[in-house]
């Protein structure tokens, strides 16, 4: 999401900046380029005169035409426009002392609402050590209760449900009598979506917000569908003045207008984004965050969470030390690529790295087949042969090759690559490296 936004508005400050100074002119016509970029990504078009508008007043002030790097300056101001756009404030959830916190999640058919509410149930496990719980509101959509109740198993999470009836206050009735009775801190309800908005869906959606009387309603939107996502949200919020939106998607080719567009027409801000197919893949929103990576800033803090939820601290420090004495084994190298795994796709870490040209990106491949193979020949390879690749010879290595699926002369690389790392890795300061950063090389 954003690439195209991206590149259009890094093409526009990289003329502003090779500018010493800027005149008005210079400044309209940056503005009127912008503005384009905006709404082909599928900005509102009344926010994009708004920010336009805002921008304009900005950048023809003395803080801009007086400045010595003025070309930085508009950069500046359009960042700080960009967090107050998207809320300038992150989403704050606070869960009851002894008391059960429930959460409704509601919107249209297909926006992704009950792979948002297990999302949901794993992202408090971990963060706030909840004891979660799910409820299966949504009676309508084929198999839907089946798949709260899959995923509910793949998280170990209870899911209550009823497939003998489609009052929804009935089963929201003894989901809470359920919960009295158990041991649960969190309740999300999935409720039923609708192909496009109507009268009794929502009738029934406020009859169950009365009843369940929710601390807190989520609207999930799929990014994907852009403005659409938008006047749907503002549908459902001059009815049930929910909380916070939940964007899903926005690791597919969504243009970015719903999380640009999305808190300045409904006044509520985007609470969490989905990232990928995943349970895991769901994160906080960061407006600041946010706007840095659409202006090719980079989002180092991200990644450096991601780092540490990642890699263990005690693990890296012992790590470091057998990189040091160089008895790093393929073992050690097997059990880093599982932990990279868990970071995500290398291509969208590289992305918050500051100052990465994203032309040059264009032209690297991060196939994940490439990683696949390595990890395949390392686990072909006997418990001996990892800890002691100097065994590795001709006879073991054409075994090594068939095991993989690979070939022989996949197998001389990276033994050959291996070494070249090892005999790198032996003069960096590897232990400052791994303390600091908590990264696998």
């Amino acid at each position: 999401m954003f690439a195209d936004l991206s590149d259009r508005l890094n093409g526009i400050f990289k003329t502003l900046r090779g500018r010493g100074k800027l005149s008005e002119s210079n400044i309209e016509d940056a503005l009127k380029e912008i503005r384009m970029a905006l709404l082909e990504a599928d900005v509102n078009f009344r926010i994009v005169k708004n920010f336009i508008k805002e921008i304009q007043a900005r950048a023809l002030g003395q803080e801009v035409m007086k400045s010595l790097e003025p070309g930085q300056q508009v950069v500046k101001i359009v960042h700080e426009q960009l967090i107050s756009l998207m809320g300038n404030e992150e989403f704050k959830l606070d869960f009851h002392n002894n008391k059960l916190t429930k959460i409704m999640l509601v919107g249209l058919q297909g926006s992704g609402k009950t792979t948002a509410c297990a999302k949901l149930a794993n992202y408090f496990r971990k963060k706030r050590s909840a004891i979660p719980s799910l409820v299966a509101c949504d009676v309508y959509r084929p198999a839907a209760i089946h798949q709260l109740e899959v995923l509910g198993k793949q998280l170990n999470v209870p899911v209550i449900s009823d497939t003998t009836t489609k009052d929804v206050k009935k089963i929201a009735k003894s989901a809470l009598e359920w919960a009295q009775k158990n041991s649960t801190s969190l309740m999300i309800f999935d409720t039923a979506g609708r192909l496009h908005i109507d009268q009794d869906m929502m009738k029934e959606v406020r009859e169950l917000k009365d009843y369940i009387k929710p601390d807190y309603i989520f609207f999930v939107a799929d990014a994907m569908t852009g403005q659409d996502a938008v006047n749907v949200a503002k549908e459902f919020n001059d009815l049930l003045a929910f909380d916070a939106v939940i964007l899903t998607k926005l690791d597919g080719d969504a243009r970015g207008g719903a999380a640009l567009s999305i808190k300045a027409v409904t006044d509520k801000p985007v609470a969490f984004v989905g990232v990928g197919e995943k349970i895991s893949d769901l994160e906080e929103f960061y407006p600041d965050r946010m706007a840095s990576r659409i202006l090719g800033m980079g989002d180092v803090l991200s990644l450096i969470e991601k780092a540490q939820e990642a890699f263990d601290e005690s693990e890296a420090e012992k790590l470091a030390k057998k990189m040091k004495k160089n008895q790093f084994t393929f073992t050690d190298f097997l059990e880093q690529l599982n932990s990279m795994k868990k970071l995500g796709p290398l291509d969208q870490l590289m992305k918050m790295i500051p100052g990465i040209n994203q032309k040059m990106m264009e032209q690297v491949n991060f196939d994940g087949k490439q990683l696949a193979h390595i990890e395949a020949i390392i686990k072909s390879m006997t418990i001996e042969e990892r800890e002691k690749p100097q065994l590795i010879n001709g006879s073991r290595r054409i075994r090594i090759a068939n095991g993989s699926g690979t070939s022989v002369q996949a197998v001389n690389r990276l033994l050959k690559q291996f070494d070249q790392m090892k005999s790198m890795m032996k003069n960096m300061n590897t232990s400052k490296l791994m303390k600091n950063f908590k990264m696998p090389f």
